[in-house]
């Protein structure tokens, strides 16, 4: 069994290529996705206009459809286990912050120079936002 955080990677990646090819994301997951990555996937999927909407209010200047696909999948996910922690239930739950740090090191490794620190704005604008206004 691979680690939580590669489990992510794995989700984001399927979204994305799904986002880029429109290709099933059941087909892009493959037999060997372990059944957290297929919940995280695809409960992200089931959010994506809560999602989009929630990056695109502190993306400041920056429109969804501007973003890279890649960190736009990136941060799906993040912001899926942030607000709906239970949609992809895990024996090893992530906190807020442990979200965010996992996607800015995705980021890292797999995005361009600018994008982590843009990924850790966003991100961090709306877990200040969650915090400061926890029913909204």
């Amino acid at each position: 069994m691979s680690r939580r955080s590669d489990q992510r990677r794995d989700a984001a990646f399927a979204l994305y290529q799904h986002d880029v090819t429109g290709t099933d994301l059941g087909e892009l997951l493959g037999r060997d996705a372990s059944m957290f990555t297929r919940a995280l996937a695809y409960a992200t999927l089931d959010y994506t206009p809560d999602l989009d909407a929630i990056i695109e209010r502190h993306a400041k200047g920056w429109a969804v459809d501007r973003i890279s696909p890649l960190e736009l999948a990136i941060m799906r996910v993040a912001l899926l286990e942030m607000l709906h922690p239970d949609a992809a239930p895990s024996d090893v739950p992530i906190s807020p912050e442990g979200a965010i740090d996992e996607a800015v090191e995705t980021t890292k490794t797999y995005c361009g120079a600018d994008a982590p620190g843009f990924v850790n704005g966003v991100l961090g604008a709306a877990l200040r936002s969650m915090q400061e206004n926890p029913a909204s």
